[in-house]
């Protein structure tokens, strides 16, 4: 069956066509027939294609609002990209939704109390489900109502944490009148990477303790053990947790009303500027590139980034550390998203010093993985570390032939 695949942001749309069925989940054979994006929707946007291994094809066009995004795509497929003959080859659309609540703990077709449901957790995240609601009804609007749509939320694989990882130490009554608790949310690709090193090492899912660290511009790692998400880094919002490229991560609650304060800053602001303007930014005060933050620190020997770099690694080598306590040790430390899968020294940063719970890192073998899968700790390590890279598309892609075909996908 082909999927379509929808990433809808507020101004962008990032979109995958994807072959799959449950021959392709054992065998791997998933085809991948088309892939891109569009960004700055709603004034002249700009566009990039790609049909099967093809050349990226790029180009802009006024496109007024998400329909028109949905519609030039979709034109493009089978058209100019030849990678369908047809609209009625798409046989499902799968969408990711950032935020479930506590309502949608795994993957749903889509209908009108769905969709109410995602509207009910507007207020928990005012900047994704808005866009990501645009895009099912730019979908609906295109295709019609009769092809199957899946929301795949972000934060449904962090639906198994116990109360004592997902309650704050404040008043109890706040999380029952207001759910205010720890969701978590790169739960599609620590899903993801729990299930590839399953298969990779052929452990059983119920014998399974791994830590995942996502690293990317957003940042977050989860404790997993018996395949479910028993701890992660994210909360309430993707603000707290690891430093990222622009947020903050952990911060004292205090310093707010201090910033606010100082600053003259509403604490909206104050907010904008913790998740905007700080973390790897922030501390270097240069850029929130980690490739560019490690050539300025090699080439200039620049002291900013350097400390930017060395807080990022610390901060994710405390969250092992704690993962470690809280499974009583781990099988394997595994490095997904784009900083994870291709920044070798950032890697070997976050391992240093942990000999003392079995991870090591491989400095040929460290090396050697760069945007590829692979074991990156000497033979025998006690804890082994791997690359492996994520893949959230495929993902929604079989998740959303799962529910279309009434199959239940384990968590």
């Amino acid at each position: 069956m082909n999927i379509l695949v929808l990433n809808v942001g507020s101004s962008s749309l990032k979109w995958q066509v994807i072959d799959t069925d449950e021959q392709c989940f054992a065998s791997n054979t998933d085809r991948r027939l088309a892939r891109g994006q569009v960004e700055r929707i709603g004034g002249e946007a700009v566009w990039s294609f790609r049909a099967g291994d093809g050349a990226s094809v790029k180009g802009s066009a006024p496109l007024r609002d998400h329909r028109a995004a949905v519609e030039f795509l979709l034109q493009w497929l089978v058209a100019e990209g030849g990678a369908l003959g047809s609209l009625a080859e798409i046989g499902a659309v799968g969408h990711r939704v950032v935020h479930g609540g506590e309502r949608f703990v795994r993957s749903v077709g889509i209908d009108e109390q769905v969709l109410r449901g995602i509207e009910e957790t507007i207020e928990l995240a005012p900047l994704h489900n808005p866009a990501n609601l645009k895009g099912i009804h730019a979908v609906r609007a295109v295709l019609g109502a009769a092809v199957p749509q899946v929301a795949v939320f972000d934060t449904a694989f962090h639906h198994t944490l116990p109360e004592r990882a997902f309650l704050y130490a404040i008043p109890y009554s706040l999380y029952r009148r207001h759910r205010v608790r720890r969701y978590g949310f790169h739960g599609t690709s620590h899903r993801y990477v729990s299930y590839r090193w399953r298969q990779l090492t052929g452990t059983t899912r119920e014998a399974q303790r791994i830590i995942t660290l996502h690293l990317g511009n957003g940042c977050s790692a989860c404790a997993i053990s018996g395949g479910e998400s028993l701890d992660t880094s994210m909360g309430f919002t993707p603000l707290e947790g690891l430093v990222m490229g622009t947020r903050s991560g952990d911060v004292d609650p205090a310093v707010l009303d201090y910033i606010a304060q100082k600053e003259g800053l509403s604490l909206a602001e104050v907010e904008m500027l913790l998740n905007k303007q700080s973390g790897l930014l922030g501390i270097s005060g240069l850029t929130n590139d980690m490739r560019e933050l490690l050539a300025e620190a090699r080439e200039h020997d620049d002291r900013r980034a350097r400390l930017a770099i060395e807080i990022f690694c610390y901060r994710a080598r405390k969250y092992i550390g704690s993962y470690l306590a809280a499974m009583g040790g781990a099988d394997a430390v595994c490095f997904a998203g784009g900083i994870g899968e291709n920044a070798p020294a950032v890697r070997a940063m976050i391992c240093e010093g942990l000999e003392f719970a079995g991870i090591q890192v491989d400095a040929a073998a460290n090396e050697a993985h760069v945007g590829r899968e692979g074991r990156i700790s000497p033979e025998g390590a006690r804890t082994e570390v791997w690359v492996i890279p994520t893949d959230e598309e495929l993902l929604i892609a079989r998740d959303t032939f799962r529910v279309v075909h009434g199959i239940e996908a384990r968590y």
